[in-house]
């Protein structure tokens, strides 16, 4: 988390120094996302996966809402492609800070990332 950070910082930096553009730099630091397994991600995640695979039922109302990637942690695509996903956070009286987004076809799993603090940091979600 701190490294993708931190990777992501270098990236920026190096596109004002060097003349990369912001997209590019962005780019560069997608490819630093830490992996993680699905059978590694918490319980209330692996129940999202689960959800996400069968197409529901979600207990949240913005449950599938297009992602939009301001932050450009994740590759870029074009607007819609990703959607997010609540997982449960236990003890929050609301959503809570974690999420699971999924790009692409979603019910295939095939690219989906994990965060457990509101879009700051991702993870890769390897099956």
């Amino acid at each position: 988390m701190v490294i993708c950070r931190y990777l992501a910082i270098i990236a920026l930096a190096a596109s004002t120094l060097f003349g990369i553009s912001s997209v590019e730099a962005r780019r560069e630091s997608t490819a630093a996302l830490a992996p993680i397994a699905a059978a590694e991600l918490p319980k209330e995640a692996r129940i999202t996966l689960a959800r996400i695979h069968d197409n529901g039922p979600f207990p949240y109302e913005r449950d599938g809402i297009a992602f939009g990637n301001r932050e450009g942690l994740l590759p870029p695509k074009p607007r819609g492609y990703y959607h997010e996903y609540t997982v449960k956070t236990p003890g929050s009286r609301g959503r809570g800070a974690r999420r699971i987004v999924c790009g692409g076809e979603t019910t295939t799993l095939a690219e989906c990332y994990y965060s457990d603090d509101h879009y700051q940091s991702f993870k890769s979600i390897r099956p």
